[in-house]
């Protein structure tokens, strides 16, 4: 790795060297998907979802098959 320089990704991570450590992150990944549903300049949050809401199956809703989804 040396002669290619500092380690900043792979396979698809960040890697961040320093003197703490190696930290390991997604944020490019993160803002890109940011990016492509146009939500760039939505707040962040700690915790995006009510941890005490219960979800309940949409018996009206029409199924989906993940297998065809195209992100």
């Amino acid at each position: 790795m040396s002669l290619m320089g500092e380690l900043q990704f792979f396979l698809g991570l960040q890697i961040k060297q320093g003197l703490e450590g190696t930290f390991v992150h997604q944020a490019k990944y993160t803002r890109d998907i940011l990016k492509k549903f146009n939500m760039g300049d939505s707040k962040p949050m700690i915790t995006p979802m009510s941890t005490n809401t219960a979800l309940d199956a949409d018996e009206d809703g029409e199924a989906v098959d993940r297998r065809n989804f195209e992100g």
